[in-house]
């Protein structure tokens, strides 16, 4: 079940770095970049938060798209 973002790109956008956007909304550099790469899907409080600091929705930075294997 992949959930793939655009953290990084809003990130770029805000010109703050991964230890920056983890001061922002709470939690650890590495979580930011694990999130980036794919590797860790955050609870619905930190996607909510990283929403928001990004002025966008969760929709517009997290989109999950199904296996062919779960349908």
């Amino acid at each position: 079940m992949p959930l793939y973002n655009r953290l990084k790109e809003y990130r770029a956008k805000l010109g703050v770095n991964q230890q920056q956007m983890g001061v922002l909304v709470g939690t650890s550099r590495q979580t930011i970049s694990q999130i980036e790469r794919g590797d860790y899907s955050p609870s619905v409080t930190l996607a909510l938060k990283l929403a928001k600091v990004c002025g966008a929705s969760v929709e517009d930075i997290f989109a999950y798209e199904e296996d062919e294997e779960d349908e």
